[in-house]
């Protein structure tokens, strides 16, 4: 007997201060409504977490809304740097590739080097690994990326990051970082993937490494799966992905790990989100950030979490109905 489960799915387009009004949560929402739509419909088809995960982060990749491939903030120096991981939660495998430039879909190499021995590679490494996969080279920057590293370094670079949306009107101007986008999915045979990828907090030091290749940032396990998005440094202080993912592996709710991790997060100061499923088909996000850019399907219905009170820390959807819902 196949038992089939109802799929599931929460994205992530990053996390920081308030979007400018209605039109910019708006053009916010219908960017996140599109993947979820698109990646949702293969998961219905059957496809597994780990390739609907690497679609959904291939797609938001090529948003330049996103601070993930296209539309990469650039680093002090004015270059581009991109980092993600995949984590298939049956494997238990961990695959990742750190500060790469001129590929397209970071995601894709972090998915190639799943079934490789040596599992996360750096620049140097990265860029060999695309020069042997034969990647064509491609160029990440946008005019608003430039046009954002230009006026930062006219102001000797006084700002601590980037801003999370690449559009000037859609963003208030004091530090509004933490772009990362992500991807957790559970399949019909109930497998958890988690992805995440970024062009890091923009105008750091070179050689400075975000949490979105470390299991800190994106982990996954048969029991939970967690993209984690905001800054890099509180989230790899918190180890947040992990801890939420081992904390349901021990046996506590995905809704207790969240509250229970975000509230240690609130009393350590930390400024993050995070989304989450488990194996039961519960959905969750948290935040300590004013606004997190999440996006989910939950078998019956897309929502968000765009218009959260900033006090709305944690949520959690429990699986609405039970986690077999056809059998063969």
């Amino acid at each position: 007997m196949k038992l089939q489960v109802q799929p599931k799915l929460i994205i992530h387009g990053g996390a920081g201060s308030s979007l400018h009004g209605k039109g910019g949560v708006e053009a916010v929402r219908q960017a996140l409504y599109t993947v979820v739509e698109e990646v949702y419909s293969l998961l219905i088809s059957g496809a597994s977490a780990s390739e609907a995960v690497v679609l959904g982060c291939q797609l938001l990749e090529d948003n330049p809304r996103f601070n993930a491939g296209t539309g990469s903030v650039l680093q002090s120096d004015g270059q581009i740097r991109m980092s993600a991981s995949l984590m298939d939660g049956t494997s238990g495998r961990f695959s990742g590739v750190i500060n790469i430039s001129r590929v397209k879909n970071p995601i894709q190499l972090a998915q190639f080097l799943q079934t490789s021995p040596d599992r996360v590679l750096s620049d140097y490494g990265s860029a060999e690994l695309a020069r042997e996969l034969q990647i064509p080279s491609y160029n990440a920057l946008t005019d608003l990326r430039l046009q954002e590293w230009i006026q930062e370094r006219q102001d000797n670079f006084k700002s601590t990051m980037a801003g999370v949306v690449a559009e000037p009107e859609l963003v208030e101007s004091s530090n509004a970082g933490r772009g990362t986008i992500g991807v957790v999915a559970l399949d019909t045979h109930g497998r958890l993937a988690a992805g995440t990828s970024t062009g890091g907090k923009g105008f750091e030091r070179i050689g400075r490494v975000s949490d979105s290749a470390m299991p800190a940032g994106n982990y996954a396990t048969t029991k939970a799966g967690v993209s984690c998005t905001g800054i890099g440094e509180d989230i790899i202080d918190e180890c947040l992905a992990a801890k939420i993912v081992v904390r349901v592996t021990d046996g506590m709710s995905l809704h207790e790990a969240m509250k229970r991790s975000f509230g240690e997060a609130h009393n350590n100061k930390r400024d993050f989100g995070a989304i989450a499923l488990d194996a039961t088909g519960a959905i969750a996000w948290g935040k300590t950030s004013q606004v997190l850019l999440a996006a989910y399907h939950d078998g019956n219905r897309i929502g968000d979490t765009l218009e959260l009170p900033v006090a709305t820390n944690v949520g959690c959807i429990a699986s609405p109905e039970p986690l077999v819902v056809n059998a063969e």
